[in-house]
């Protein structure tokens, strides 16, 4: 999802890379849970979130959406977000006693936050959300570890793939009549998420998406 901000008003103003140290531990959120509360729709979920709920969880895109996703129209693609409950507004994984009871297979939104990505032309860098997180005596963490995924660099070679193909998906949409649209858009949703994922570590994922993207992007002709 784009922020058309200016990254002044809400971050300290730096950029930094993963091997950077950040005041963004939480120290385990120990008696705060208002990040997985009243987020609405903003919690979108990549392809790899799905293939992690699948792994960690055991349910497949149908069965998320049930009760724990929801599709909205993200920047003009159908992309499926968090379902927070209603009554509590909360996240659908946030158990009785407020914590997370999907950690270690966690959405990369829910890794990344308090941070944010700041994309740039050959990739991204990130930055510090400085009004989202309600603790103030957050300690400083190096971001690798922070994000707590084991190869990084292959998270990140992702994440960057997957964000450069919706902004050409995004670009492509103002030339095609409706009817056009809504297929381009279903297409990549039947594509990336509707049809499971086979792989069995992050490692095959990366191959596998590598596969799928090749053959949408042939397909699509973006």
């Amino acid at each position: 999802m784009k922020r058309m901000v200016d990254l002044k008003e809400i971050s300290d103003g730096r950029l930094y890379s993963s091997g950077d140290m950040v005041r963004a531990d939480c120290h385990d959120c120990t008696g705060c849970s208002d990040c997985c509360r009243g987020m609405g729709s903003s919690i979108i979920l990549d392809p790899m979130d799905i293939w992690r709920f699948r792994l960690g969880i055991g349910k497949d895109f149908a069965a998320l959406m049930e009760r724990e996703i929801e599709l909205g129209v993200v920047d003009g693609m159908v992309l499926p977000n968090l379902k927070m409950e209603s009554g509590r507004d909360a996240c659908p994984f946030l158990n009785g006693e407020g914590r997370c009871s999907v950690h270690e297979f966690r959405p990369g939104i829910c890794r990344l936050f308090p941070l944010g990505r700041y994309y740039e032309e050959n990739g991204f860098r990130y930055f510090l959300q400085v009004h989202e997180c309600s603790r103030k005596d957050r300690g400083k963490v190096k971001i690798k570890k922070w994000l707590g995924i084991p190869n990084l660099k292959a998270y990140e070679n992702y994440i960057l793939k997957w964000h450069d193909f919706l902004n050409d998906c995004e670009e492509a949409l103002p030339g095609l009549d409706d009817k056009n649209a809504r297929i381009l858009t279903l297409y990549v949703l039947r594509c990336f998420y509707e049809n499971s994922w086979t792989a069995a570590d992050e490692n095959a994922f990366y191959e596998e998406f590598s596969e799928r993207l090749k053959e949408v992007r042939e397909k699509l002709g973006i």
